[in-house]
């Protein structure tokens, strides 16, 4: 039996060193190494990491002739929007206060304003549809600092200052790639290293997420991690960010649109402003982009701006874009062509003039927005340079608007106006108010976060919507398709038209009607049936404009705006007049 029992011993002993080095293997510390091209998705030779800040950029940058190149999408997303390229014409631009920085494809030298200087290295490169720009030139504008690193390529990039959480190792530790002894090692740290702690989406168990001083983002034990505390992060560069000038009336504004639509009514401005109290400035409909190339029409008036200049008023003259057939992309994403119309506006406000520009560019597309806040920096460094008051007209803030900029809005032009109206609009799928007093509270609120009171105007309504709802007929409900997704039935067709407020009361005394105050809406209500079609209106006149008149004061407003001169009452002015004097 001996033998047998021998062979049982040597087989258990076999399974138990097994086991036992199976239980070393299973909770012992892995010594493999992370590929770190692998880690930081670097496929080409040139590759290099972009660690922005706590977190590796989706877009890699390149390291080409001893040159750290960014991804031109990483520089506006994070480091600083305000650099702007032009596809088109390969030009990379920057909008200092007073001049513009240009910056071609493929050379050291570039422009500011008409200065010539070299930076002894290609500022910006392109490689199919792809730009990339130096970090050194980035760094010249921008209040950053970063730090290269080889073995692979990448670089740290530091820009956002403040408070930050710190730890320093208790002892030599490995930082993996992943939360978990098995994970491979990134780098190595060691006792008394500092790293910044970061915070993670889920807390892991016995882990902290950190990133070390070059550039790796991974995981250590807690237990070999020291006291987090807190430390101010702030930059050791002698920078100093430009100050955008901006003219600030030492009144409170209050402008009046002047719809003029030909040459000829121009010679209304005398019988228009009679009946006005209180107004400060004018703003008359003088100029349109003409076509696609940047052109503009012009119906400008020096009589005009004499008359106006004689009654006490400043003349904010209009640009827009309402033309038919101009598309205002095509327009604005050509620096040749925005540089055309840029001239031609300040040409025109030269030659008669005109105290401002007030720029109402409405209906953009969303691809627009990066070329419309281009054109208002480009717009105010020549309008900085003239004494040009520069105004920009607004949607009340919603998301469908955001791509109009209003914090730069803020930033670099003299004021920001809020259209607060067109709540519910010609084009409504239900009747309502052209400006309720949540919709005009919210949009002043909402720009407040972006924009300075000081530099906010609110613009209130003279006109009132009167709203058509006509039954529809028993074909039209038959041919509506019911089974469409999201169908609501509708028993009637929605029309409405514009009317001025005297227009508005002659209306509703004419059909015997009473309109009852809403003290949610602040306006009066009315609504009355005739020959089977039901009209509603929200009016807007004496009270509900005084309502939306004392929102200056409780928000410390620019000013108040108006839209438009003709449809108010003479007695509104009184009423405004106690608000602006």
């Amino acid at each position: 039996m001996l033998p047998v029992f021998a062979a049982v011993f040597f087989i258990a002993v076999v399974l138990g060193v097994v086991f036992l080095a199976g239980i070393i293997r299973k909770y012992s510390l892995s010594d493999e190494r992370a590929d770190t091209r692998e880690y930081f998705n670097l496929t080409e030779d040139d590759d290099m990491a972009v660690i922005l800040q706590n977190e590796k950029a989706e877009e890699n940058g390149k390291f080409m002739d001893g040159v750290a190149y960014v991804n031109f999408s990483t520089v506006q997303e994070y480091l600083n929007s305000r650099f702007y390229w032009d596809a088109n014409e390969n030009v990379l631009l920057y909008a200092l206060p007073e001049s513009l920085v240009r910056v071609p494809v493929g050379s050291s030298e570039y422009y500011v304003g008409k200065e010539k200087k070299d930076a002894g290295y290609n500022i910006v490169k392109t490689n199919g549809n792809t730009t990339y720009v130096a970090l050194d030139f980035i760094q010249e504008y921008t209040d950053m600092e970063y730090t290269f690193y080889e073995e692979p390529y990448r670089v740290e990039i530091l820009y956002q200052w403040g408070d930050t959480s710190v730890a320093s190792l208790k002892d030599d530790e490995a930082v993996r790639q992943k939360a978990g002894i098995k994970s491979p090692i990134l780098t190595d740290a060691v006792k008394g290293q500092k790293v910044t702690v970061l915070p993670t989406e889920e807390e892991i168990e016995d882990w902290t997420k950190v990133r070390t001083d070059d550039g790796c983002i991974g995981y250590v034990r807690n237990k070999k991690l020291g006291t987090v505390s807190t430390e101010t992060l702030a930059s050791t560069r002698d920078f100093t960010e430009p100050v955008y000038t901006n003219i600030s009336k030492d009144y409170t504004i209050n402008m009046a649109w002047h719809n003029v639509t030909t040459s000829a009514a121009n010679d209304t401005v005398l019988s228009t402003i009679a009946s006005t109290k209180g107004l400060t400035t004018i703003s008359p409909t003088w100029f349109t982009i003409a076509d696609n190339e940047g052109n503009l029409d012009s119906i400008a008036s020096a009589e005009y701006v004499n008359y106006a200049h004689q009654s006490g008023l400043e003349v904010w003259a209009v640009v827009d874009n309402f033309k038919e057939g101009v598309d205002t992309y095509e327009v604005l994403s050509y620096t040749s062509k925005r540089e055309n119309l840029i001239n031609q506006l300040i040409a025109q406000a030269i030659q008669y003039g005109v105290d401002g520009i007030n720029v109402d560019f409405e209906r953009l597309s969303s691809e627009t927005g990066v070329h419309f806040i281009q054109f208002v920096r480009e717009l105010s460094i020549r309008c900085r340079s003239n004494h040009i008051i520069l105004s920009v007209d607004n949607y009340v803030p919603k998301a469908y608007s955001s791509h109009y900029y209003r914090g730069e809005q803020g930033i670099v032009a003299d004021y920001v106006i809020i259209m607060g109206y067109d709540e519910h609009f010609a084009g409504s799928e239900e009747s309502g108010s052209v400006a309720s007093m949540n919709f005009v509270r919210e949009g002043i609120e909402e720009t407040l976060k972006e924009v300075p009171a000081e530099k906010v105007i609110n613009a209130v309504p003279f006109y009132t919507r009167l709203w058509k709802e006509t039954p529809k007929t028993e074909a039209e409900i038959a041919s509506e398709n019911q089974n469409e997704v999201g169908y609501q039935f509708i028993p009637y067709n929605l029309s409405s038209e514009a009317l001025g407020m005297q227009a508005v009361e002659d209306l509703l005394a004419a059909n015997g009607v009473e309109p009852v105050w809403d003290d949610e809406c602040k306006q009066y209500y009315a609504e009355y049936e005739k020959d089977g079609v039901t009209y509603k209106v929200w009016m807007e006149e004496e009270q509900s404009i005084e309502e939306k008149a004392k929102l200056l004061k409780e928000y410390n407003l620019a000013g108040i705006a108006e839209w438009k001169l003709g449809l108010e009452k003479s007695s509104v002015w009184d009423i405004i007049l106690k608000y602006v004097n």
